[in-house]
């Protein structure tokens, strides 16, 4: 699959407050928390939960939100399948940053170890 354009404006544009429920309904499913999304987010992202709660109340773009945080340096360990790309492919930075959101979301629902998860070498 190739990542389009209109793909990737359509998620910088997209909120982190109008996805994140949708992250805790999923996870909170699997039998997961919500302080473990937390703490996935903040692995990534390198938001406290405050940050987190204050990306939510300005209703950040995905653009805003990856723009104020500090990506792990770790992240590019993040490989696999998501929406049908492998997200080590990403060509778009911010695209990819979301995708790399999204798979370990996905992990953390599927009932992964936090430590795989969070990529601890």
């Amino acid at each position: 699959m190739k990542e389009s354009e209109e793909q990737n404006a359509r998620i910088a544009k997209m909120t982190f407050a109008s996805v994140y429920p949708h992250y805790v309904a999923k996870v909170e499913k699997k039998g997961r928390s919500k302080e473990e999304l937390h703490e996935v987010i903040s692995w990534l992202t390198g938001f406290d939960d405050k940050q987190i709660q204050n990306q939510i109340d300005q209703k950040s773009s995905f653009e805003q939100f990856f723009m104020d945080s500090k990506i792990n340096p770790n992240a590019h360990l993040i490989t696999g399948l998501i929406c049908g790309y492998r997200v080590e492919e990403i060509q778009n930075p911010l695209t990819q940053q979301v995708r790399y959101l999204d798979k370990l979301i996905d992990e953390l629902a599927k009932g992964k170890k936090m430590e795989k998860i969070l990529r601890s070498v």
